[in-house]
């Protein structure tokens, strides 16, 4: 696993993050030393597949990215079963098709390049958004969960991993403070740090947790509840 050293160095100019093959060379490192629980947060993701995946049904990982979920997933369904891995990075997906190997003793895995808005949710027992959807644009959010929702079969699920923004001002500041002190204690540096967040700002659009759930209720959820937290990082699970 290459180190993340992307923002080291000082730039002239900060250009907006992309997902490229610059990133794919050192994602595991940057997530893992960027988001707080994110090992936590993929080991659920496999006990909920195990729990809401039933036989010949099909999971979508939407935004997959390397297929951290897509491979965590993978071990705990029926082998009968359908995973369709879609991102819209071609450095990702050229990675993870190169990383999968076929196994008759696992689920088939389909991966595919394409913008998740675009994709056509069928039969779906399980549903993932893992740290994807505020990527999406704020008002194109509720027609994507829109599509997931009516995918899904009746009792399947929805995971939802999102980075947070918080109501107050005191609170934002807290929270913030405590997620930049995670990254120096990764070892980030303050100028890392200023870097990524500038890149980020015009990309990565938090909404705070009630805005989510409202959101997910709206849609139509009959459940929709924070599962986990971490700073400013969640987990929501909703079923249908």
């Amino acid at each position: 696993m290459d180190k993340d050293t992307i923002y080291s160095m000082p730039l002239a100019k900060v250009g907006d993050f992309r997902f490229d093959e610059q990133v794919v060379q050192v994602f595991p490192d940057m997530i893992e030393r960027s988001v707080p629980g994110y090992g936590s947060i993929l080991s659920m993701i496999g006990e909920l597949a195990a729990r809401y995946v039933g036989e010949r049904s099909h999971v979508y990982d939407l935004g997959c990215s390397l297929g951290a979920c897509t491979k965590v997933i993978r071990g705990r369904i029926p082998a009968n079963c359908h995973i369709h891995a879609i991102d819209s990075s071609q450095a990702m997906i050229e990675s993870l098709r190169r990383a999968l190997e076929p196994s008759e003793d696992l689920a088939t895995v389909e991966v595919e390049k394409a913008d998740i808005r675009d994709v056509t949710i069928d039969k779906a027992s399980l549903c993932v958004l893992n740290f994807t959807l505020q990527f999406i644009a704020p008002e194109g959010r509720e027609a994507l969960l829109e599509r997931i929702f009516h995918g899904l079969n009746l009792g399947g699920a929805l995971v939802l991993s999102e980075k947070i923004c918080f109501p107050q001002e005191n609170q934002q500041e807290l929270l913030t403070d405590l997620h930049h002190s995670f990254k120096r204690a990764n070892g980030y540096s303050d100028l890392e740090i200023a870097q990524k967040r500038t890149a980020l700002e015009k990309t990565l659009i938090p909404e705070t947790l009630e805005t989510h759930l409202k959101r997910l209720e709206r849609v139509g959820f009959s459940v929709a509840t924070c599962w986990f937290q971490c700073f400013n990082f969640v987990s929501i699970l909703a079923i249908k």
